[in-house]
């Protein structure tokens, strides 16, 4: 297969990262997957699914790439330091060339609050919002975003590059999230940054889109999630990560050439 370009993705050792990672591959896209592996602790009342996505590396997604004929290779890399994204951007280029798609996907969700105390609808605890949750969220979700986005530019300028594609996933946190405020916060700002990215970048041949998924299984979603899904007209369903994927793939294509600074929210 032809490698028409190379793609970044973060966060996609499983779930929407993981899906998307594997239709841009089936669509002649060498792809570096960004992950990090993590450990749930055991009083956060997180579905056992989603504690075995968390924790998992990328080989079964690079397994699943590799047998369908597609390029990819993984790497380790923690987010909240700084000084791993230009080592992801480094790794793209010994293996498959310059990244000129990038999908911000990488989270570090976590739940805090201004009430006082408590548990979520899901049963998992409630911290206060204090420095210590707002640093942890903010490095991944918006920081590193716009660090991710800073590096995927100069290196694109600093080649002459006149083709590329931003796209960063968010939950429509600019109206505030309850209950997950500094990821709610974190979200809005990475918005902002891929805007902006879309105003700058434009005479590069860039456009940067951020997508809204529905609710989408990825390991978290339960029989009471669906039943409360099903009665909600805000959605259709419970969406499959494969979905969201689908619009992913369009807007870093050919086809999504003109498709740029937009929040696009599935239903």
């Amino acid at each position: 297969m032809r490698i028409q370009h190379v793609a970044l993705i973060t966060g996609a050792n499983h779930g929407i990262g993981a899906a998307v990672a594997e239709r841009l591959a089936a669509e002649g896209m060498a792809v570096l997957i960004g992950y990090l592996s993590i450990e749930d602790p055991e009083d956060e009342g997180t579905p056992e699914r989603q504690r075995q996505n968390h924790r998992s590396d990328a080989s079964a997604v690079l397994e699943r790439i590799e047998r369908a004929g597609g390029t990819a290779a993984a790497v380790s890399a923690d987010l909240s330091d700084a000084a791993s994204i230009p080592l992801l951007f480094d790794a793209a280029e010994e293996r498959f060339g310059p990244v000129d798609v990038l999908v911000n996907n990488a989270t570090a969700s976590l739940g805090d609050t201004f009430r006082s105390g408590g548990r979520d609808w899901m049963g998992r605890p409630l911290a206060r919002v204090t420095a210590e949750t707002f640093d942890r969220q903010f490095a991944v979700d918006a920081r590193a975003g716009a660090l991710l986005i800073a590096e995927f530019a100069a290196r694109l300028q600093a080649r002459q590059g006149s083709w590329g594609r931003i796209v960063s996933m968010t939950s429509g946190g600019e109206d505030g999230f309850p209950e997950e405020v500094s990821y709610g916060a974190a979200k809005a700002a990475l918005v902002n940054y891929t805007k902006s990215a879309s105003l700058e970048l434009g005479r590069f041949g860039v456009t940067a889109n951020a997508v809204h998924p529905p609710i989408t299984d990825t390991g978290w979603v339960t029989d009471a999630v669906r039943e409360a899904i099903e009665k909600d007209d805000h959605f259709f369903s419970v969406a499959e990560p494969d979905e969201v994927a689908e619009l992913v793939a369009f807007l870093v294509s050919d086809a999504g050439r003109r498709v740029t600074g937009n929040v696009l929210r599935m239903a």
